[in-house]
C-alpha cells in the first residue's frame, strides 16, 4: 500500500477501487467524513467525489503534516492535483496528548493495533485537543479553481477515509508527528512512569521491624463504596462483530460491577465478621445471578434457555437468589432428605416441636426438606444449612415468601404473612 515513507511524509500508492463497501467502516473513519459532508456547501460536489473515488480515479496519497496532496482523475480522464489541509497540533497540545495517552494502559495497546480508542479522543477533546477533524476543518485546495470542497478534493478525502481507517497514525502524521516520533514519545514517558513508580519508598525491612514497637498503627481500611459503579460505555458508534449483543454485554458489565462490589464489601470487613468462603457457581446457577436486572424480555429468554428453565421458572428462581444467592436458590430447586439418623434431621425435628405451643402447633405433612401447612398455601423448606425458608403458593406454584430463619415459626409467620399480601 505504502509507496514510500519518512516520519514526516507517507505516500500510499493509488487504492483499488472501492465497489460495493463503505469508504470507513471504523468510528474514526466516519468521523473523518462527517467533517467533509457536513461542512460541503455542494452536495452534488460530495456525491461527484464519492463517485470519482469509488471508481477508484484518487491516484497516490501523499500525507505530511497539515496537508494531504493527490492527483485525482476527472470524468473526462483531466487530471488535477487536490489538496485537503488540516491545522497541526502545536507542541503544548502535542505534550497533554501524550501525557493523556499514557495514563490508560489500554490506550497505547489500542494504538499499535491501529485503533483510535474512544476515551483518548474524548479525553483529548475536553483538554482542548481536537484529534478529528470537526466542522470546517478540512480546508480545500484544487487547481480545478473552485473555492469549496469540489470533486477532486472530495473524493480525496473519501479516499483519506479509507486510510485512517486502516491506520489511525495516518491522522496523527496529519496532525503534525510521525508514527516514530509518536512512539517513541509515548515509550519515554511510560519508561519515566514505570521509574517513578519503581523509585524505593520508605525503610529497610529489618529497620522497620525492629522499630514496630514505636511505629504508629496501620491505618482503618477504607469505606467500601455505598453502591455499585457503573461500567464503561459502550457508545463507540462502531457496529458490534457478528454475534455479539451489545445489550447483553452492557448488562454483564453491570453484574460484574454488582460482584465486585459485593467482594470488595465483604474483603473490607473487620477480622471478627471474615466474609464467607466463595461459591464456584455452575452455568445454571450464574445464569440466575446474571438474570437479576435483566435489561429487556430477549436477555431474560436467552439465560432461561441456557439454565435449562422456562421464563417463569427464571423469574422464581432470580427471587429466591436476591433473598439469598445460591444457598436459596438450592433451597427451591434442589430435592434432598434429611438423614433420620443424622444431625440434621434431629435438630429439625426438636425445632419444630419447640417452635409451637402444642395447641397451637400448625398440622404440617413432610416430604422431603419441605414441610407444607395442610389445608393452606404456605410451607417451610429446610435448608442444608439448618435454617428454614418461607414458602407460598402463587398461581399453582411455590415460590420464596422471604429471606431465611433460624426457627420454622418466624419463617411460616413469615410464609403466612406473604400470602395474605395480593399477589402481583
Amino acid at each position: 500500500m505504502t509507496g514510500h515513507d519518512t516520519d514526516t511524509e507517507r505516500t500510499f500508492a493509488a487504492l483499488p477501487p472501492a465497489q460495493g463497501r463503505g469508504f470507513a467502516r471504523t468510528w474514526w473513519g466516519q468521523a473523518w467524513l462527517r467533517a467533509l459532508e457536513d461542512a460541503a456547501l455542494d452536495s452534488g460536489q460530495v456525491k461527484t467525489g464519492r463517485r470519482l473515488a469509488r471508481a477508484g480515479a484518487v491516484g497516490a496519497v501523499s500525507v505530511r503534516a497539515g496537508r494531504i496532496t493527490a492527483v485525482v482523475l476527472d470524468r473526462d480522464r483531466t487530471p488535477h492535483r487536490a489538496d485537503v489541509l488540516l491545522a497541526e497540533l502545536s507542541a503544548e497540545q502535542w505534550d497533554r496528548f501524550l501525557d493523556l495517552a499514557v495514563e490508560r494502559s489500554g490506550h497505547v495497546a489500542a494504538l499499535l493495533d491501529r485503533e483510535m480508542p474512544t476515551h483518548l479522543v474524548e479525553d483529548a477533546a475536553s483538554a482542548g485537543i481536537d484529534l478529528l477533524p470537526g466542522l470546517g476543518d478540512l480546508e480545500p485546495e484544487c487547481d480545478c479553481g473552485a473555492w469549496d470542497h469540489c470533486g477532486h478534493t472530495a473524493a480525496l478525502c473519501y479516499q483519506m477515509a479509507r486510510l485512517v481507517d486502516q491506520d489511525p497514525f495516518v491522522l496523527l502524521l496529519m496532525r503534525g508527528r510521525g508514527e516514530q516520533s509518536v512512539l517513541d514519545a509515548l515509550q519515554a514517558r511510560t519508561a519515566a512512569r514505570v521509574e517513578e513508580a519503581s523509585a524505593p519508598e520508605g525503610v529497610d525491612a529489618a529497620e522497620a521491624y525492629a522499630a514496630g514497637d514505636i511505629l504508629p498503627p496501620l491505618p482503618a481500611p477504607p469505606e467500601p463504596p455505598v453502591v455499585p459503579g457503573f461500567p464503561p460505555a459502550l457508545d463507540t458508534e462502531v457496529p458490534p462483530e457478528p454475534g455479539v449483543d451489545p445489550v447483553a454485554v452492557r448488562h454483564l458489565a453491570a453484574r460484574t460491577a454488582v460482584e465486585a462490589h459485593r467482594l470488595l464489601t465483604e474483603a473490607l470487613r473487620p477480622h471478627s465478621d471474615q466474609p464467607t468462603a466463595g461459591i464456584e457457581l455452575s452455568a445454571a446457577q450464574d445464569a440466575v445471578r446474571l438474570a437479576i436486572d435483566a435489561p429487556d424480555q430477549a436477555v431474560a429468554e436467552r439465560l432461561a434457555e441456557g439454565s435449562g428453565r422456562d421464563p417463569e421458572s427464571l423469574a422464581v428462581a432470580t427471587r429466591a437468589w436476591e433473598l439469598g444467592g445460591a444457598a436459596a436458590l438450592a433451597v427451591l430447586e434442589e430435592e434432598w432428605v434429611p438423614d433420620e439418623e443424622g444431625e440434621v434431621h434431629a435438630r429439625a425435628c426438636a425445632a419444630l416441636r419447640s417452635a409451637w405451643d402444642e395447641d397451637e402447633r400448625p398440622t404440617l405433612r413432610a416430604v422431603g426438606h419441605r414441610w407444607t401447612v395442610v389445608d393452606a398455601p404456605v410451607q417451610i423448606r429446610l435448608g442444608r444449612d439448618g435454617r428454614w425458608w418461607p414458602y407460598r403458593r402463587e398461581e399453582g406454584r411455590w415460590v420464596p415468601a422471604g429471606p431465611a430463619a433460624l426457627d420454622p415459626a418466624t419463617a411460616l409467620a413469615s410464609a403466612e404473612s406473604a400470602s395474605a399480601q395480593p399477589q402481583g
